[in-house]
Parts: C-alpha cells; sequence; structure tokens
C-alpha cells in the first residue's frame, strides 16, 4: 500500500506590477534609448556639420520640451544645413521659408481655392496647406517679414493650429519651429516684440568655429563627398520623450535655485540684486521659471539622468534668459553683455540657496 503524502502548499504568484511601475520602468527604458540615440545622433549630424555640438543640444532640448527656438547667427554658418541635417536624423519632415516684406500670412499658412469636381461638375473649397504644416519649420529671417505675417506664424506655433476660411486645421506632430534672426544689416527690418520673443523657449547663438574646424568646413565643403544620414529616431520616440520629460522629477532645493534666478532678475523689486537695478529695465517673468526647470529635465535626459541637479539649470540658463533680459543704457555704454548679466545672477542665485 503506497504512502499517502499531504499536497505541497501552492506556491503563491508573484504580484502583478502597478500601472506606475510599469511606465516608471518604460521611462528609464527610453531614457537609456535617448542617451544612446544622442550619441548617434552627434555622430550623423557631424558627418555634415562641424563642431555645434552645444547648438545641436540645444536643438533637441528644444524638440523634447515641445517648444521653439530662436537661433542668432551671422550669414554663413550653416544654419539651415544644420537644422535639414537634424530633421534627416530624426525623420522629420522639413521646410523652410525665406521670410520677406512682401510675404503674407497665407504663404505660411497655406489657402483656400476654388475646384470643379470631375464628377458632379459642383465647384467647392479645396485647402492647400502651407510650408507650416511640417514637423520642423525653418523660419529664415523672421524680422524680415511685416508684423501681420510674424504674427500667423507665432499663433500656429502658440496654438498649433492654423485656422482657414473658418475651419482650424492642426499642425503635425512633433511640430518645432526654429526662427532665425541676422545680427546685422538691421535696417528695413520689424523687430520682434518682446512678448513675442518670449514665446520662444531659447534663444541660441551660433559662434564662429574654432582654428581646427574652420580648416575642416574647408576640406569637407569643397571636396565632392556627400554624406548619407541614417535616422536615429522617429516620430513617436520624440512624442514618447516629450512625455517623460514631464515627468522627470526635481527636488525642492532645485525649483528654489531656478526660482531664485528670475527673482533676482526683476529691477525695481525687493528681491532684485544690487547689479540688476544699475544693468537692467525688465527682467524675466514666471515663464522663464518654468521654462528653466523645462529645459532643465531635457538636459537631464540628455546626459543620462532620471532627476534634476542643479547643474542642468545652469547648463539652460543662457539660452532661456537671452531674449528675456533688456539691458539698459548704463550696461551698454559699460561694455557690460546680457551673457555677463545672466552669469552674475547664477553665482548670486547659488549663494542665495547655499
Amino acid at each position: 500500500m503506497n504512502p499517502v503524502f499531504p499536497a505541497p502548499p501552492p506556491v503563491p504568484s508573484p504580484p502583478e506590477p502597478s500601472m506606475s511601475q510599469l511606465a516608471a520602468e518604460n521611462d528609464v527604458q527610453m531614457i537609456e534609448k535617448l542617451r544612446t540615440a544622442h550619441q548617434r545622433l552627434r555622430k550623423e549630424i557631424g558627418k555634415v556639420i562641424i563642431g555645434q555640438e552645444q547648438v545641436v543640444d540645444q536643438l533637441l532640448m528644444a524638440i523634447f520640451c515641445r517648444s521653439h527656438a530662436l537661433l542668432m547667427g551671422v550669414p554663413g554658418l550653416a544654419k539651415t544645413l544644420m537644422v535639414s541635417t537634424l530633421a534627416q536624423a530624426l525623420d522629420l519632415s522639413f521646410k523652410r521659408v525665406q521670410f520677406t516684406p512682401d510675404l503674407m500670412p497665407s504663404d505660411i499658412t497655406g489657402s483656400e481655392v476654388i475646384q470643379d469636381d470631375p464628377v458632379t461638375r459642383e465647384r467647392m473649397f479645396k485647402f492647400l496647406p502651407g510650408p507650416i504644416f511640417a514637423n520642423i519649420v525653418l523660419a529664415d529671417e523672421i524680422n524680415r517679414t511685416p508684423p501681420k505675417t510674424q504674427a500667423a506664424l507665432l499663433e500656429a506655433m502658440q496654438e498649433r493650429k492654423a485656422s482657414i476660411g473658418g475651419v482650424d486645421h492642426p499642425m503635425r506632430n512633433p511640430f518645432f519651429v526654429l526662427a532665425t534672426q541676422n545680427p546685422i544689416e538691421q535696417e528695413g527690418t520689424y523687430p520682434l516684440p518682446e512678448a513675442q520673443l518670449d514665446r520662444f523657449l531659447f534663444l541660441i547663438k551660433v559662434d564662429y568655429p574654432t582654428d581646427e574646424e574652420e580648416e575642416q568646413i574647408m576640406r569637407v565643403g569643397t571636396s565632392d563627398t556627400k554624406a548619407s544620414i541614417s535616422p536615429v529616431l522617429n516620430g513617436d520616440d520624440i512624442l514618447g520623450l516629450q512625455q517623460i520629460v514631464r515627468r522627470v522629477p526635481v527636488s525642492d532645493k532645485v525649483f528654489h535655485f531656478a526660482k531664485r534666478i528670475t527673482r533676482l532678475s526683476r529691477p525695481g523689486t525687493p528681491e532684485a540684486a544690487d547689479f540688476v537695478s544699475k544693468w537692467l529695465t525688465w527682467g524675466a517673468g514666471p515663464r522663464a521659471s518654468m521654462n528653466l526647470i523645462l529645459a532643465a529635465k531635457a538636459h537631464a535626459l540628455l546626459r543620462g539622468s532620471n532627476h534634476v541637479a542643479g547643474d542642468d539649470v545652469v547648463a539652460v540658463a543662457l539660452p532661456i534668459l537671452r531674449h528675456r533680459l533688456i539691458l539698459n543704457f548704463s550696461a551698454q555704454s559699460e561694455g557690460v553683455t546680457i551673457d555677463d548679466v545672466i552669469k552674475q545672477l547664477i553665482k548670486a542665485a547659488a549663494k542665495a540657496v547655499a
């Protein structure tokens, strides 16, 4: 007779992961994917653009923040080539608009035309989309066109749609506008008002290349070889990263640091730094405070971190604040630049929160 053994106790199954755990794991995977993709992006873009790595990183941060950027640089620094190459590496559609004094709003947004139906012979309106309906739009020399056309572009940037004939036409996602301004030849231009400048996340400065970079540019630009750019990310990846940027945690100390930078910049307030009242006529508003944190989150992701440090805020402070602070005559007469003031603000804010 076989002995009867008691049945073994049931093995408890592991608990199902919660939605928050799954989201956190997915975020970690996406951050690691971006860290790897960042190096590949630099390599692909480097096939065409020599140097300017910091400019490329700032463009990427603006895209990941779901925002727009203003690019400042003299002619001949390959700004257009840089943006079109970035679009290829991100597998996004690209359109360039050369802004001129006779450019009309419909030249950007598109218009409706009357067409005959080949079957019913009835006439109907058909919408022909303009160049704004691309993933990446380069608005070249935005200050060369009248305010009415500038307003049409800025409205599309803010609302992410264009209204033609009473019908709203949404932009393609992801959607990013890069506007350029030439710092020379200001005759016949229409400078953007401060309220409209504030709509841009970054004001990115493109400097001259170094001696070694310029020689390499000469060799590459005068050869008959043409580099082939391979896509590294796509639109879905970018949309996912735009959501992850919002979820990157920020400590209270970093929040206080970013807030202190902007509050110190406001002349005429009790918290203004001494040099601010001497050199500035206008300081940064609350949108600058929010953008400092948002851009710092994107900077943290680019360096492969899942949290924001004070160094991330410092890294984005210059392009965030350049177009939001206004120098007075005293600063201009003393040769003080806006970057000098921002660096002083960073030092003062660091001491205040230490």
